[in-house]
């Protein structure tokens, strides 16, 4: 794991170029996520697509430096979007496949709207493009384990203790004003010129099957829904075997291989 330096400060990347000439997979962890979280799921869809990955912890999170501020502007997100503008940019990245889960999942399809010719597919796993009310109960739920049982300790083993609270609180302060109910993404998707693999699990605690109808219902390019039973917020770790089959035949079919 290396640390590279952008105008934010220095965040943590984990990249694998074995595949010369071939697309490079980054990937973008959700809320409380981390590269560490993914586990071995990248390289897995890295070793069945021969592409190339890159996996990064956003600033605050996993390995990257602190946070200024948990507190951020409605607009958080479409700043992320220019972060990782940033990064494709400096590693000098062509034929960019954005694989985005949930937070991740929005940065991906903002990304793909403001900077078109850098994304060559999208894979947007329980990604949001609005706030509805299944988001906001699953949020509460958080809150309530988050002091109630063990998941502040679960997640200092990723974060560490000096940043869990400030990633806690970045999240569910940020979704659960008044102000950010109002919050939506759904004029960017028109300007998405890349195929998209919208994926969600049925038993999501987090939203409904209506972010991802509007996300294929508005894409302006080929868009496949994969809406999955018994799957929850995190497809790829209920079901890692399913997801990478999915996720390997459309970024095949993409690359026409």
């Amino acid at each position: 794991m290396n640390k590279i330096k952008l105008s934010v400060g220095h965040i943590a990347i984990s990249s694998n170029k074995s595949y010369p000439d071939k697309p490079t997979i980054v990937f973008l962890h959700d809320s409380l996520g981390c590269i560490k979280l993914w586990r071995d799921f990248p390289q897995k869809l890295s070793e069945m697509t021969g592409c190339n990955l890159l996996v990064y912890d956003r600033l605050g999170y996993g390995q990257s430096e602190n946070m200024q501020t948990h507190k951020r502007p409605i607009n958080y997100l479409e700043l992320e979007a220019d972060i990782l503008n940033e990064l494709i940019t400096r590693l000098e990245l062509e034929n960019v496949i954005l694989f985005g889960h949930s937070d991740g999942g929005s940065i991906a399809l903002i990304m793909a709207s403001k900077y078109p010719t850098k994304i060559k597919a999208i894979i947007s796993e329980a990604a949001h493009i609005f706030v509805d009310d299944l988001t906001i109960t699953g949020i509460n739920n958080a809150i309530k384990a988050f002091k109630t049982t063990n998941l502040r300790e679960r997640l200092i083993k990723y974060h560490g203790s000096d940043k869990v609270d400030d990633v806690f609180k970045a999240w569910t302060e940020t979704w659960t004003t008044k102000e950010y109910r109002e919050w939506n993404i759904e004029h960017f998707l028109p300007n998405i010129k890349c195929p998209t693999l919208v994926i969600q699990g049925e038993k999501d605690e987090y939203g409904t099957e209506k972010q991802m109808d509007g996300i294929v219902g508005k894409v302006s390019a080929m868009t496949i829904k994969l809406f999955l039973e018994d799957l929850s917020h995190t497809p790829h770790k209920d079901n890692p075997e399913q997801i990478l089959k999915h996720s390997a035949t459309f970024i095949k079919t993409v690359l026409n291989e």
